[in-house]
């Protein structure tokens, strides 16, 4: 794994980076790489992973099988070193559906009834994809057919999450501003809730480990180091303004993801990068993988990503996200979806393949 979970790479400056199975040129995704490597791998049939800021869902995309960030609280972290205690999380990873439902049974709270209500809407926002996600794979229109087809056209919303967060957030507008001139692809209303979460994340990290790190000075790796030092090193900031609006955001989420709506989103910004990448590089992949992920991180809702196979040789998966506490609802959903989601990729790539 990565050295204090402080990354979403998967790689290890000391023990070596577990080889991605899908594609060993590429990083298999972290902080808990060595889990996704090994179910990936068909070394083991599950395994588990922790994720506070995106440590399953990375990579289980990038390693092709699928991985839960379960809802906030839900499972004990019990004994897990914390890394953020306000965003930790204890979540796993299978290759199949059937094994990963399996081991959610387990490891979930039982229901207080056995009714799993049938989703009422998939809001599948079309920002998140154009401008955060790769178009090439064509994971946007494949989502879309895929719901309209297995539960009709009118459960289908593809309004911007990026308006509906600038609309129903309003500390957004004391940050947004920093956010807006950006010239990368973003959508600065995600970026502000990534920025967010990451603020709060590094001062728990800071009161959890700077002692320890000061004291005995870990040989940490390179990225990781420069990620450590600067978390124990940093000012707070207007811890205020974060809380109000973590607060706000998971009131607003709430409200777009009702009982019984799911939020469709890309897991990651694209491909797993290539092994040794230039940090540069990495920079602007990692801004909008964070824009991603901070949308469950900072609400504390569930977050499943599923695979969707291999396409131009490297790994594509979705995510579905539901509200706190919809874990079974969640799962039970992507079982009801996935063999929809495999027949319109089949479609929607071959015919990718064929044009010219």
């Amino acid at each position: 794994m990565d050295e204090m979970a402080y990354s979403i790479n998967g790689e290890n400056a000391h023990y070596g980076t577990p080889t991605n199975p899908c594609a060993p040129d590429r990083v298999p995704g972290g902080s808990s790489s060595g889990s996704a490597v090994a179910v990936g791998a068909k070394l083991v049939d599950f395994a588990l992973g922790t994720d506070t800021g995106g440590s399953v869902r990375v990579p289980a995309a990038y390693c092709g099988i699928f991985g839960l960030r379960p809802s906030h609280g839900l499972v004990s972290t019990e004994n897990v070193i914390p890394m953020s205690q306000m965003f930790d999380t204890v979540g796993w990873f299978a290759r199949d559906l059937s094994t990963f439902s399996r081991v959610s049974n387990v490891l979930l709270p039982l229901p207080a009834d056995n009714i799993i209500k049938q989703p009422t809407q998939f809001s599948i926002p079309k920002d998140c994809f154009e401008i955060l996600g790769s178009l090439k794979d064509k994971t946007y229109q494949i989502l879309n057919a895929s719901v309209a087809k297995r539960f009709g056209s009118d459960a289908v919303d593809n309004r911007n999450l990026g308006e509906f967060v600038s609309d129903n957030v309003p500390t957004i507008g004391k940050f947004i501003s920093n956010f807006s001139k950006s010239e990368a692809p973003s959508i600065p209303a995600l970026s502000v809730i990534s920025y967010v979460m990451r603020c709060l994340q590094r001062s728990e990290f800071k009161a959890n480990h700077a002692e320890w790190v000061n004291t005995v000075k870990p040989n940490l790796g390179p990225g990781i180091r420069e990620r450590v030092y600067e978390a124990i090193t940093s000012e707070d900031g207007p811890m205020e303004d974060f809380h109000a609006l973590r607060t706000e955001f998971k009131s607003a989420l709430s409200a777009l993801v009702k009982d019984d709506v799911i939020l469709v989103i890309p897991t990651v910004p694209g491909s797993p990068p290539k092994l040794r990448m230039e940090a540069a590089a990495l920079e602007n992949f990692r801004a909008r993988a964070f824009s991603l992920l901070s949308i469950a991180g900072l609400s504390g809702f569930c977050q499943l990503s599923i695979p969707l196979g291999m396409h131009d040789g490297v790994p594509v998966s979705v995510s579905l996200v539901a509200r706190h506490g919809a874990d079974r609802f969640l799962i039970s959903v992507a079982q009801e979806l996935y063999e929809t989601l495999k027949e319109e990729t089949k479609k929607a790539w071959s015919s990718s393949d064929s044009s010219p």
